[in-house]
């Protein structure tokens, strides 16, 4: 058997974890109301502040994060069931997203306790959101091209560069960004490290980019002799490298990387549930819709044990982002054909809401990592390069 399906053993969420699905479903049935199908499907990119406040103060915040630091203490299990209910109704929780999965994480695990204790709390009470910086004009998705620089001066670091793609830089208030702090780019993963930057200094200028649906979730940011403090550095120097996977590898390991299109297959399932006759083409699109997701569900509920368990499932991780991709690109294509071959015409709010994820879909396969970098990571894990 492969070495990395045989590694995915099939997990069950325990019934603790299972119980807290109905108090999740309650509260976004009163909080959404009737948003329409539309908003909706943006999803995990959709922004509310208020929504992530309100959400914190429930303790959904920081759900698997240790009580020392206002988190919950709960278990990977826990957590899954909470994403699956905000995905499943398209809440808007890209505010406190990254934060929550990736940001705070990384601190308690390479962070200082001063870095600790001034962001892990307010993460979690929904009252601090924060960026990636990793990306850069003319590099790609190689990171280690990075040519951001943070040099050491008697003040801490002075920062100079530009970091691109950057989701939601104009409504955060820190970004945890991958610098070159000794070197050359040439000398690839050598010399990289992390900085903690407080976006309100001054020398930062972010600049939204709108894409085609008309949102702007992503932007340039440009650093201009930005000095940061001397513990503005997350880890130890020259580590950049090895934290900035590990914060990859939770990025890509929860449900979200295959129920970014769920909202419009519920639209349309229940048009296909109304309709009066079911086409035969139409039943089998959503049985193939049904199918995929299953095993990817299993899948995805894997690595949530792994992560439970302690281990760093890097390389399960990068495999089920890179199946997910692939499904939540395909899901608005079947979905069209599948209008198509109802005898009744779709209603203008599924009709919306396919135009939108077909215009936003195309960005499922960069975030994250692009089908390019994923495999080139199962193959080395497969060890087949």
């Amino acid at each position: 058997m492969n070495p990395v399906f045989s590694a995915l053993s099939l997990a069950a969420i325990p019934l603790e974890d299972e119980a807290l699905r109905a108090p999740v479903r309650a509260f976004l049935q009163d909080y959404l109301g009737d948003m329409p199908p539309e908003v909706r499907a943006r999803s995990w990119m959709g922004f509310d502040a208020d929504f992530s406040r309100a959400l914190a103060k429930q303790g959904w915040i920081g759900l698997t994060l240790p009580k020392a630091y206002g988190g919950a203490g709960r278990s990977s299990f826990a957590r899954f069931v909470l994403l699956e209910e905000l995905l499943a109704c398209g809440a808007p929780v890209t505010a406190h997203w990254i934060a929550d999965r990736q940001s705070a994480p990384l601190l308690l695990r390479f962070g200082s306790e001063a870095q600790r204790q001034l962001l892990v709390p307010r993460i979690v009470r929904g009252e601090a959101f924060v960026c990636i910086g990793m990306s850069e004009p003319d590099t790609g998705s190689d990171l280690a091209s990075v040519r951001t620089r943070a040099v050491p001066n008697d003040k801490g670091w002075l920062l100079n560069g530009r970091k691109i793609w950057t989701t939601n830089a104009h409504r955060s208030h820190y970004m945890v960004a991958l610098v070159r702090t000794s070197g050359a780019p040439e000398d690839r993963h050598k010399g990289l490290s992390q900085v903690l930057i407080d976006l309100s200094l001054p020398g930062i200028t972010v600049r939204p980019i709108a894409d085609i649906a008309g949102d702007s979730h992503f932007c340039e940011v440009l650093f201009e002799d930005v000095q940061l403090p001397p513990d503005a550095l997350i880890g130890e120097e020259g580590d950049g490298w090895k934290q900035v996977n590990a914060e990859l590898a939770f990025e890509r390991s929860g449900p979200e990387r295959i129920y970014s299109s769920i909202v419009l297959a519920e639209q349309w399932l229940e048009a296909l549930r109304a309709a009066p006759t079911k086409p035969p083409a139409a039943v089998a699109i959503a049985g193939r819709m049904a199918g995929r997701l299953a095993v990817l569900r299993a899948m995805s509920l894997a690595v949530a044990s792994k992560l439970n368990q302690g281990e760093r499932p890097e390389l399960e991780a990068a495999l089920v982002k890179d199946l997910g991709t692939e499904f939540e690109q395909r899901v608005p294509q079947w979905i069209a054909e599948g209008i198509d071959a109802m005898d009744a015409p779709a209603s203008h709010a599924l009709m919306r809401t396919l135009a939108y994820v077909m215009q936003l879909n195309p960005s499922y396969s960069l975030r994250g990592g692009t089908r390019q970098i994923l495999r080139g990571i199962i193959a080395r894990g497969l060890g087949l390069r």
